[in-house]
């Protein structure tokens, strides 16, 4: 797996980002999408089931406040864009996500990040904060049984980009540890 010092891998993925027409609701993301700007990169196991729905809402939810601190979200599971399409379509918490779904559907990417479950050949839940230079500065992965805290995703971006050391349980506003 990937981890922290990191590059992020290139990839040049499908995604779906509308749900309104057809002809605008998919568009190709690579790595060099989003240039100058922090990403967060989640990964979920299938699309059409029960926790997947919840992070993923969640995180779109907080889309204002991460797109504040200059960082696009992108979620990533192996299923198509035309299984995304039509998930996002039939589950009224996912109608509005304002982030691209990408479609990992070769498992390219997943392989690359070292997130694929070798027993069920989907992707784990993982998460990746990338800083605008392509560096990955935070990975954090849960079982297939267990969501994630987008809100704790939130707050460690925040500490990655005080640039200085912050203190457990930090939170944005706080005082960082000031080394004499």
């Amino acid at each position: 797996m990937l981890t922290v010092g990191n590059r992020l891998p290139e990839f040049d993925l499908q995604a779906t980002v509308d749900i309104e027409k057809p002809s605008t609701a998919f568009a190709r993301i690579t790595h060099e999408s989003h240039p100058g700007k922090w990403r967060v990169i989640f990964a979920w196991p299938k699309d059409f089931t029960f926790i997947c729905p919840t992070e993923i809402a969640a995180f779109g939810k907080l889309e204002r406040e991460f797109a504040d601190r200059d960082t696009q979200i992108l979620g990533l599971s192996t299923d198509s864009e035309f299984v995304h399409l039509a998930w996002r379509q039939n589950h009224d918490d996912l109608r509005d996500l304002p982030f691209p779904m990408l479609a990992d559907v070769k498992r390219e990417l997943s392989q690359a990040l070292g997130i694929l479950d070798e027993k069920e050949g989907v992707c784990l839940r993982a998460t990746f904060i990338v800083d605008p230079e392509g560096v990955i500065q935070h990975v954090s992965v849960n079982g297939l049984d267990v969501g994630r805290n987008p809100q704790e995703t939130l707050r460690i971006l925040d500490a990655l980009q005080t640039d200085e050391l912050c203190p457990c349980n930090w939170q944005k506003g706080d005082d960082t540890i000031q080394v004499a």
